[in-house]
């Protein structure tokens, strides 16, 4: 399969050929459609963040959209390392793949997925937001803060 794959800490990831994941119990395999490159993928694709795959190559991305094998419409995350979102292909956990409403696109779907999850964990995860509490969002000029001052 065709994938952005990391060869070297610090270098850019290349398009290249990349063996077929192949999935394991509790696994589905996904033919990804798209992708984000969100901070998170660049810092890990460069080898600087605290996830960064542990050998190389690794195929780039954390999370993606895309069909399982019966058909279903799925946004998924944390592929099993060596492979990534950033590729035709990913075997990603069951429990890790997200049905997805047919009115959002796929390429939305992956671009506004990591952010949003940061939105909904602040509001939701750590201040225990609930329905009718307000909440002031200051300089909420980034795609997580817009999120949350539309909510």
């Amino acid at each position: 399969m065709k994938a952005a794959i990391a060869i070297e800490p610090g270098k850019t990831p290349v398009f290249a050929d990349f063996n077929d994941p192949v999935p394991h119990a509790g696994e589905e395999l996904v033919a990804v459609t798209a992708s984000a490159m969100g901070q998170v993928t660049k810092s890990r694709a460069s080898g600087t963040h605290r996830t960064s795959p542990g050998s190389l190559p690794a195929v780039v991305g954390i999370d993606g959209v895309g069909r399982t094998q019966d058909g279903r419409r799925v946004y998924f995350v944390s592929p099993e390392e060596p492979y990534g979102g950033m590729a035709e292909k990913a075997a990603v956990n069951a429990n890790q793949c997200v049905p997805l409403p047919e009115d959002v696109d796929d390429i939305t779907a992956a671009a506004i997925a990591i952010p949003g999850m940061s939105s909904w964990a602040a509001l939701k995860e750590r201040a225990h937001l609930i329905s009718g509490e307000s909440v002031l969002v200051n300089g909420a000029a980034g795609t997580s803060g817009r999120l949350v001052a539309n909510r």
